[in-house]
């Protein structure tokens, strides 16, 4: 779908990482022909903290549920902006910035280096479930596990701090 905004109409300091609560979306998908279970993916641009919420297909509703869920577990303000590809999972884009009042921004075709956060971090989780897994099977306590382990690892880019520090030091300024 050619509609919504484009990444280059995305606040400066979104770019820069100079400000907390812009998001990076995408979604991790089970090995074809396996199943349409798939992980819908979610990381802060400041702090970098990443999460993942099970999704059963990679459907707008499937993607609107998830946001809900991730959105739910922070206060207010931690959402502002969200940068996704344009696949059929966002055409929920305008539901998802008048439920939760942020700007949703699309990435250029067949430019997932506009999101480099995000395609490093679903990297990262691809160590934990190789291509070809089904997502359909995992335990919530494999991929919380995997989570976990992603978002304690310092980071040179966060002075050698984890992003699960750093997004709890952002967090205590939104109270």
């Amino acid at each position: 779908f050619a509609v919504g905004k484009t990444i280059s109409q995305r606040p400066k300091e979104v770019r820069s990482r100079e400000t907390f609560g812009h998001w990076e979306l995408d979604t991790v998908v089970s090995g074809r022909g396996k199943s349409k279970g798939c992980l819908a993916t979610f990381i802060e641009r400041r702090t970098r903290l990443y999460t993942a919420i099970p999704m059963p297909d990679r459907t707008a509703l499937s993607m609107e549920i998830a946001f809900g869920v991730v959105a739910s577990q922070y206060p207010a303000g931690a959402f502002q902006t969200a940068t996704a590809d344009r696949g059929k999972e966002f055409a929920c884009y305008a539901s998802l910035e008048a439920t939760h009042g942020l700007q949703v921004y699309f990435a250029d075709p067949y430019s997932s280096w506009q999101r480099g956060s995000n395609e490093n971090a679903n990297g990262l989780l691809r160590e934990f479930f190789p291509k070809g897994t089904d997502f359909a099977l995992i335990t919530d306590e494999a991929l919380e596990t995997a989570l976990r382990l992603i978002n304690h690892r310092p980071r040179k880019c966060l002075g050698w701090r984890t992003a699960h520090e750093s997004f709890s030091e952002e967090l205590s300024h939104l109270a």
